[in-house]
């Protein structure tokens, strides 16, 4: 739900670096402070884009997933009861109240599936989604934004520990084996966007943004790969750290983790101390930095936070880096198992092929090759329209297609179009889908 929302997040992040009272280029009409000419205050866009209109998306992207165009709408409805009758930002409450109420629609909408008299199809579904989107409008205000609002405390409470006993770093002890484990989108946007976007709206930047996407524990293992590891993995490692650093989609540097996981202890140390060095210079971001690029981090840097930033890259790169190092010293293999095999496990446990793996090692671990399909379409119509489908249709299938792109107008098939999308998405208009 977050994350095809991103640009959003982005958009709000921007206009706050640029025109609150404290931004680059103050401007009151669209920072939201000061007064017009009639003594009024400024709304501006800061604060209605981030209580409005982020919820709000969350909820319809959550919404339409779950029942296409009609669950979105009555998601949104719904989640407008959560965030009237709070006084945060309602990421959490969306995030319940979008799917929950497009799941309810749809089997309300199940009990009348074709049942319905000719020509009351559109007064029955239209007062239907009215009626449930009203209800749950009510419910939301009165009994989901309260439980949200003891949660989020509870939440910035914990965060506030953390942080003030100088324990924020431990946090790499549970988030770099989950990003691993392709629970990264889920802790980053599902826990930490919401939690660091609340915190940027009070105090101008949050550390959380950064918690996991700091690029620097995956750059210091794949550099300790080029300097110390062989085989494929040394050849592989500077292409994959290129599209790691710059491309931000750090899925790319997993394989290698496990192929040797007590690789695992430098991303922890190499993530605890940037984490380390961010809360000792008080450095965060605006706004969330996605994909994971060093150029999407340095985008939404605070203004007083450069120093500390670029610090806590460098430093958590350092130490990953050197805690690899002596992780592959003293390996008999010097990181020279089987690539492929440890692709072909991470592909696995994240239930897709990696094409940015792929676009590095040359096959996708143990991709199948698709020969049926295959052999399926050269007997039908010539293709016209491929697309790559990942869990967001951001990341992974964006680099993939890209790759193929390249390959098809190679061949010579300038008329074949190929597209990235999510899989929620996906119709039957495209020829092949990987």
């Amino acid at each position: 739900m977050i994350m095809p929302n991103i640009g959003a997040f982005i958009a709000w992040g921007l206009i706050t670096a640029f025109f609150i009272e404290a931004g680059f280029t103050p401007f009151g009409p669209l920072g939201g402070f000061g007064e017009d000419a009639a003594g009024d205050p400024h709304t501006g866009l800061v604060g209605p884009m981030i209580t409005y209109l982020l919820p709000l998306l969350i909820a319809y992207t959550g919404g339409r997933m779950v029942y296409d165009v009609r669950g979105g709408v009555v998601g949104a409805i719904a989640t407008m009861g959560v965030i009237v009758g709070a006084d945060i930002p309602m990421f959490i409450g969306a995030m319940l109240m979008g799917p929950a109420t497009a799941w309810l629609m749809k089997r309300i909408d199940g009990i009348w599936d074709g049942k319905i008299k000719p020509g009351f199809e559109m007064l029955v579904n239209n007062f239907s989604a009215g009626i449930v989107g009203a209800l749950m409008a009510s419910v939301g205000f009165f009994v989901i934004g309260p439980a949200v609002l003891v949660f989020s405390g509870a939440a910035a409470a914990a965060v506030e520990f953390l942080v003030s006993r100088g324990l924020l770093p431990l946090t790499s002890i549970l988030i770099e084996p989950a990003k691993v484990l392709f629970l990264n989108n889920a802790v980053n946007h599902g826990i930490l966007t919401p939690l660091g976007t609340t915190q940027a709206l009070e105090q101008g930047k949050s550390v959380l943004f950064l918690l996991e996407a700091n690029p620097g524990p995956g750059l210091g293992i794949l550099a300790a790969y080029m300097v110390f590891g062989r085989g494929a993995a040394r050849a592989s490692a500077p292409g994959a750290a290129l599209i790691h650093f710059f491309g931000g989609i750090h899925e790319i540097y997993f394989p290698y983790v496990l192929m040797k996981p007590a690789l695992i202890l430098a991303a922890i140390a190499g993530g605890a101390s940037g984490i380390f060095t961010l809360t000792v210079f008080g450095a965060g971001l605006r706004a969330p930095a996605a994909p994971g690029s060093i150029i999407a981090v340095l985008a939404q840097t605070a203004s007083d936070s450069y120093v500390g930033v670029v610090l806590a890259v460098v430093v958590a790169s350092a130490v990953s880096f050197v805690v690899a190092s002596v992780i592959l010293k003293a390996s008999r293999d010097r990181g020279e198992g089987d690539l492929a095999a440890a692709t072909a496990s991470m592909e696995s446990m994240k239930g897709k092929k990696s094409t940015v793996s792929s676009a590095v090692l040359g096959s996708s671990g143990g991709a199948d090759t698709g020969g049926d399909s295959a052999r399926a379409l050269a007997e039908g119509a010539p293709v016209r329209h491929i697309v790559f489908a990942c869990d967001a249709g951001m990341g992974s299938s964006a680099m993939g297609a890209s790759v193929l792109r390249n390959k098809v107008r190679a061949a010579g098939f300038e008329d074949v179009k190929v597209t990235n999308a999510s899989i929620a998405n996906l119709t039957d208009d495209f020829d092949i889908v990987v």
